[in-house]
């Protein structure tokens, strides 16, 4: 059976997360044909073993960067949906549905769920709830005009012939190539749904707020955003 649903995660050194993120999948609950495509983008560290260990599909991309990996896996699809996922998150049973689902009504262009941190450290969970809700204050106080700005890699969907429509995640510099693959969705094809509730919840690494410098500097970036409005 052809798969309808294609889920891509692109990977780069995910050696330490890749299999809890797979095995999250791997509990799915639905009726639907799903493939699971990790796109490895020249991992240094035993991300391809582990893949290969799991009996996913595997591709390679060479060209360095999340959109040539998201490009690849978006191409070599075979699902008439594709979920994005990405390899340091962990999936509700109920994700794959309820993202997709959506999508069979023609009016909806591209699907957006909601996601939560967790980190390897004990009691950082209360301050990332905090951070959170001040992101949801932030949606609110901004109207939800561009509804593109809060469409991520971790948890996303749209229909794969839309996607190569308007060239996948080809993006100007200083985009984010999530978002703007809505914009470019919304503008072409329909609306930008959001996918509420616990059952599309997705857990994702703290590791990108450590890369901004930790949980201080992004609740500051932030605020500077919100004052900017």
């Amino acid at each position: 059976m052809e798969p309808q649903v294609s889920v891509v995660i692109p990977a780069y050194n995910e050696e330490t997360h890749i299999l809890r993120t797979l095995s999250s999948l791997s509990f799915s609950v639905t009726n639907q044909a799903v493939e699971i495509i990790v796109v490895d983008n020249n991992s240094t560290d035993r991300t391809i073993e582990f893949v290969e260990g799991t009996g996913v599909t595997l591709l390679r991309e060479m060209r360095q960067g999340v959109k040539h990996a998201r490009n690849t896996g978006l191409q070599h699809a075979k699902g008439k949906f594709i979920l994005n996922a990405d390899a340091d998150s962990i999936y509700s049973p109920y994700w794959i549905d309820r993202m997709t689902l959506p999508l069979r009504d023609h009016k909806v262009a591209c699907t957006y769920g909601s996601f939560a941190f967790f980190s390897e450290k004990k009691g950082a969970r209360f301050a990332y709830f905090l951070y959170e809700s001040l992101g949801d204050l932030y949606k609110i106080f901004n109207g939800r005009k561009n509804h593109a700005m809060y469409v991520y890699g971790c948890s996303s969907g749209y229909r794969k012939s839309d996607g190569l429509t308007v060239e996948g995640y080809e993006h100007p510099e200083g985009a984010n190539e999530d978002g703007y693959l809505a914009l470019k969705l919304n503008q072409r094809f329909g609306e930008l749904k959001r996918v509420k509730g616990w059952k599309s919840l997705v857990w994702t690494s703290d590791r990108k707020l450590q890369q901004e410098g930790g949980l201080v500097s992004a609740l500051l970036n932030r605020a500077k955003n919100l004052t900017r409005k």
